[in-house]
């Protein structure tokens, strides 16, 4: 039965799933590149309202001509949802065009990569402000919205790392915990008010994915930020529409994810100290050193990152084999 579970599982639309998307209104955080914009694009193309936010107005306009192109409508909110009043905005201008909101994504997310004390504390905190607080943030705005219209679905992007704790992501793990038990309150407060089914609470669990992340991420591993047996990003963004559809509380995507989750519950302080044997390997010893300390996006957006796929795979093959290469060498 576990192995079942572990392998089972899928997340493609049928027809009838793809006709429910026309004319729906998603508010999207994150909106200028990896899964936010894979999602918003996913969904114009099924002829969906879509709010797009993020701090890269520029990044975002051009997500918008994309999406009007692809069928779908498209408003550009400018927002850093680490910022309450920001996300206030978001949520009364979707209001103000579309007169509702079907469905809320917080997707934004930053990171922090490094031994936890060599990471300076501003910056820990910066990620606190982002991925936990900004959750928050959308996840109030919505639900009120939802309590009014008596409907609606939310959801938070999580990630493996909200079951399994990943060494030298020490705030970005603690966070990504946070929003997946914020998840399992916020469904219980509906059960308890007699809206759980009409309102529904999802928090989607990536693996680690090929996005601009890990490049927008501030790094002080001194090496290039990396991660081994990356999926592509068309995976999440495909789980992420359906679960706009098929809302369940907890949503792993695909094997290796819930294979992680079912080991962690199984057997949690082995799974940890693989996970971090693993990261240490491809992070701390594999990864080419010579990476100036950096605080990322936490800060300022970069001008850089705007895709879908990060283009992270394809940088370590490079790597790895002028590493191969340079060991047959000696």
């Amino acid at each position: 039965m576990m192995s079942a579970l572990v392998l089972c599982g899928c997340a493609s639309l049928s027809a009838g799933d793809e006709q429910r998307v026309a004319g729906k209104t998603y508010v999207i955080t994150g909106a200028s590149s990896g899964f936010g914009r894979g999602v918003a694009l996913r969904l114009a193309g099924l002829k969906a309202n879509v709010v797009l936010a993020a701090r890269r107005t520029d990044v975002l306009n051009d997500v918008a001509r994309q999406a009007t192109a692809a069928g779908g409508t498209a408003l550009v909110v400018t927002t850093d949802v680490s910022n309450p009043q920001d996300v206030r905005k978001l949520a009364d201008a979707a209001l103000r065009r579309f007169g509702r909101i079907d469905v809320w994504i917080n997707n934004a997310a930053v990171g922090a990569i490094g031994p936890f004390d060599a990471i300076p504390i501003e910056d820990h905190a910066r990620v606190v402000d982002v991925n936990l607080k900004g959750v928050i943030y959308g996840s109030h705005v919505a639900l009120q919205q939802f309590r009014k219209q008596r409907a609606g679905v939310l959801i938070n992007v999580g990630s493996v790392e909200s079951e399994v704790p990943q060494a030298y992501h020490a705030s970005y793990s603690a966070t990504k915990a946070a929003v997946l038990s914020l998840g399992r309150v916020l469904n219980e407060e509906l059960r308890l008010a007699g809206l759980r089914g009409p309102i529904e609470v999802a928090t989607v669990m990536p693996w680690a994915t090929d996005t601009p992340f890990f490049d927008h991420a501030a790094n002080y591993t001194g090496r290039t930020a990396r991660m081994p047996a990356m999926d592509p990003p068309e995976k999440v963004v495909e789980y992420i529409v359906h679960t706009s559809l098929h809302p369940s509380e907890e949503v792993p995507t695909g094997w290796k994810a819930r294979g992680a989750i079912w080991s962690h519950h199984i057997a949690p302080d082995l799974t940890e100290r693989v996970s971090a044997n693993i990261a240490h390997k491809s992070q701390m010893e594999n990864a080419p050193p010579g990476q100036a300390p950096t605080s990322g996006s936490l800060y300022q957006p970069m001008p850089g990152g705007t895709g879908v796929d990060g283009g992270v795979r394809a940088r370590m093959e490079r790597e790895d084999a002028a590493r191969k290469k340079a060991e047959q060498g000696q």
